[in-house]
């Protein structure tokens, strides 16, 4: 429309239905669109924060050498209210270090076949994770983040660590069993896939740029409104 004629839309990251974007990145070829033009267009959950002219063979997806995802678990008795949608509730505690103790076996090369469902298009299945921690919210600390920045992802990937991660940390499987599921083990090993609606794309590296290198990860870290 802003345009006058078709334009192909690229974007980088490929979600699950439900998650959230703190930081997408898209791509088309053609001249520059002012951003408050392209918000009067768009429904009042999606913005466009920026515009800006790449090179002509830039693609949003295929030149993306990393991205970043956060996780948001709230673990308190009490049920959340204005963020109900935002993050997911676990009702009972959570055991923290073994939490941290599964993010440690993260990085690295692994293979990730537990974590994706059988029925799948992918056919590698080994992922370059660059950093994976959890973490509290200073000023909540009972709201947990779970970040991870990978050099791809596949279907459901990190809403199943996060289910099973959280087994762990309820104690129905040990951490020596987590370390076994990144050897390859078969989806039914792992555990259950986390909801959708609390997991974020938070950031899309591009020229080798590591985005959790950065000393304060909340940066990228938003408030439900």
């Amino acid at each position: 429309m802003l345009l006058h004629r078709r334009v192909r839309l690229t974007v980088a990251g490929r979600t699950d239905a439900g998650v959230h974007a703190w930081g997408q990145v898209a791509s088309y070829e053609g001249e520059l669109v002012p951003v408050a033009a392209l918000n009067a267009l768009l429904p009042e959950d999606a913005a466009v924060l920026a515009c800006e002219a790449a090179p002509p063979s830039f693609d949003a997806r295929r030149d993306a050498t990393s991205r970043a995802y956060c996780y948001r678990v709230l673990a308190r008795p009490g049920r959340p209210a204005l963020a109900r949608a935002r993050v997911l509730h676990c009702r009972r505690p959570l055991d923290q270090q073994r939490l941290h103790a599964c993010a440690g076996l993260l990085a690295g090369t692994r293979d990730f076949t537990a974590f994706t469902p059988t029925d799948t298009y992918h056919v590698r299945f080994q992922r370059d994770v660059y950093a994976a921690f959890w973490r509290a919210d200073a000023a909540e600390p009972e709201l947990l983040e779970f970040w991870i920045e990978a050099d791809t992802f596949m279907r459901h990937m990190n809403r199943v660590l996060v289910g099973t991660m959280l087994e762990v940390a309820r104690g129905r499987r040990s951490v020596e069993q987590f370390a076994r599921l990144l050897e390859g083990r078969p989806r039914r090993e792992a555990g259950a896939t986390a909801p959708a609606y609390a997991l974020y794309l938070a950031g899309v590296g591009y020229g080798g740029r590591r985005l959790l290198a950065a000393p304060d990860v909340h940066s990228w870290r938003r408030m439900p409104d």
